[in-house]
């Protein structure tokens, strides 16, 4: 668990993404292992991944704050419809079956593997302005996807930013501080529908499990301060390339994972 942790924390840091991409499946695998109700084994996955968030993007965050990585504008004007949407996410995710997450976790990580892999790193960033319409569509979907995934949104905030002409650094920071807001509500929201439905789940509030809470914490907020220096170091183009292997090797995981439920 301390070495999935450290891995966590790492790439949280790196890319931006808070970790839930690799805590999530590992939780899930452990969780698979004990004496849990099947019937709400992703569903804990995804609320104990996002409170374990929370904490490591904020390590994040203040290490890519330090290279003026993280552009607070675009986190406030487009951060509020990314919360909406995880609240109506968190509502969408509790209804859904285990097999439906996995199988809706998949394919979404699939398309963003392949577009980042086929992206190109330009010479130089002109940053295009997101007009408020497209703020509300892209924030409420990103945040409606990151809910049922455990997320912290990354994993298409940096392609968007992007696209709308943010250099890869810049674009991981800013989405790593928009991942703060989704862990944070997602979070909660999680708690708060595992304690709706009375799940009565071992050694867990809601859906958040304190033991696997507690074990990653110290660890994953130490390497993502590792994981977030790290990043200002490579070349970007690598640095898209390595983001897109590393989405398209979590994809074909749980796509395996789909056909063994």
């Amino acid at each position: 668990m301390a070495l999935t942790a450290m891995l966590a924390g790492f790439v949280a840091g790196l890319f931006g993404i808070g970790g839930g991409l690799i805590t999530v499946p590992f939780l899930y695998y452990i969780f698979n292992t004990l004496d849990i109700n099947q019937q709400y084994l992703m569903h804990l996955s995804v609320g104990t991944s996002f409170a374990i968030i929370i904490p490591t993007s904020i390590a994040s965050i203040l290490t890519h704050h330090k290279f003026k990585a993280v552009d607070f504008n675009i986190v406030k004007s487009y951060g509020i419809f990314v919360v909406l949407g995880v609240v109506i996410g968190t509502i969408f995710a509790a209804s859904l079956k285990t097999k439906s997450l996995v199988l809706f976790f998949s394919i979404i990580i699939f398309i963003l593997g392949f577009y980042l892999l086929l992206l190109k790193e330009k010479e130089k960033n002109v940053i295009i302005n997101i007009k408020l319409h497209l703020k509300i569509i892209l924030g409420m979907i990103v945040g409606f996807i990151s809910a049922p995934m455990g997320i912290g949104g990354a994993i298409m905030n940096v392609p968007i930013l992007k696209f709308f002409g943010y250099p890869i650094n810049k674009a991981i920071g800013s989405a790593a501080a928009i991942g703060f807001l989704i862990a944070l509500f997602g979070a909660f929201g999680f708690l708060i529908t595992g304690s709706y439905l009375k799940t009565n789940l071992p050694y867990s509030i809601g859906f958040l499990n304190i033991p696997a809470f507690l074990i990653f914490i110290p660890i994953t907020t130490l390497m993502a301060r590792v994981g977030a220096r790290t990043v200002h170091r490579i070349d970007k183009n690598k640095i898209s390339k390595l983001f897109g292997i590393f989405l398209l090797v979590i994809a074909t995981k749980f796509l395996f994972e789909y056909f063994k439920i």
